[in-house]
């Protein structure tokens, strides 16, 4: 079992097919099982717990414990993605956002709960994952709030902190340059100057960040979306203790 802190702009299952295809070459067995304990989504970094070989029959046992994330949740904007995969669509007034009214929010999101998750997700509907349903929608114009095929889950949120609330200057980084060569898009919002809450989540399995900030920034009588996600721990694994892809590789080749 391996902690690798994901890249950014990977998906999981780039990282699977890059750590199966040196495994196999490494043991030399074409048919050697390599999975995943719990997707994260590709603009997001951190700790991707990826099982090899009898490893993988612990894979549903490692997504059942508990999460811990480091969240920018940016207010005064939304985006189709509730993240930075796609642009900005709407913006709302910032009366009622400031550092004391988030602190003071973030007691109502502790404990159990009802959340719904984006639609752009890889929730599976009838066998389809959702975000394939949310793009079809998206590129024909069609996706709004009501259109949402999902139900909600219950999930259990342990723990918020705000770590930090500030108008960050956006700056049109290499990432964003890139993304134009690249299939995961990351929207530029250089031309914005909206304020970010950096805030620690201990939550459950199954708890979406990007829903936890599309609803922070309802209560909050704007709207949110999520700029940052860094997944700190799973499974009993400090993100202290992750491996860079690199090195994964450099240990299998």
């Amino acid at each position: 079992m391996l902690p690798i802190d994901k890249p950014y702009r990977w998906t999981s299952a780039d990282v699977i097919r890059k750590v199966k295809f040196a495994a196999i070459r490494h043991f030399g067995k074409k048919n050697l099982k390599v999975g995943h304990a719990g997707t994260l989504d590709p603009l997001a970094t951190g700790i991707l717990l990826v099982c090899l070989g009898p490893a993988t029959k612990r894979a549903e046992e490692l997504q059942r414990s508990a999460k811990q994330y480091v969240a920018g949740v940016t207010f005064g904007a939304t985006t189709p993605s509730y993240d930075l995969e796609k642009d900005i669509d709407r913006e709302y007034p910032l009366d009622g956002v400031s550092e004391e009214s988030v602190r003071g929010l973030l007691p109502r999101f502790i404990g159990e709960q009802d959340q719904v998750a984006p639609l752009f997700s890889a929730k599976s509907v009838d066998g389809v994952r959702a975000y394939e349903t949310a793009r079809k929608l998206y590129k024909a114009g069609q996706l709004t709030e009501e259109n949402n095929i999902l139900q909600a889950n219950r999930i259990n949120i342990y723990d918020l902190e705000l770590l930090s609330f500030d108008t960050p200057s956006f700056v049109n980084s290499p990432a964003v340059e890139e993304s134009k060569k690249n299939r995961i898009n990351v929207a530029d919002i250089s031309e914005y100057a909206l304020p970010t809450a950096m805030i620690k989540v201990d939550c459950s399995k199954g708890t979406y960040i990007r829903a936890l900030a599309r609803d922070l920034g309802e209560a909050l009588g704007s709207g949110a979306f999520l700029s940052s996600l860094r997944r700190t721990a799973n499974g009993g694994f400090s993100i202290s203790e992750a491996l860079t892809l690199d090195e994964v590789l450099a240990l299998l080749n």
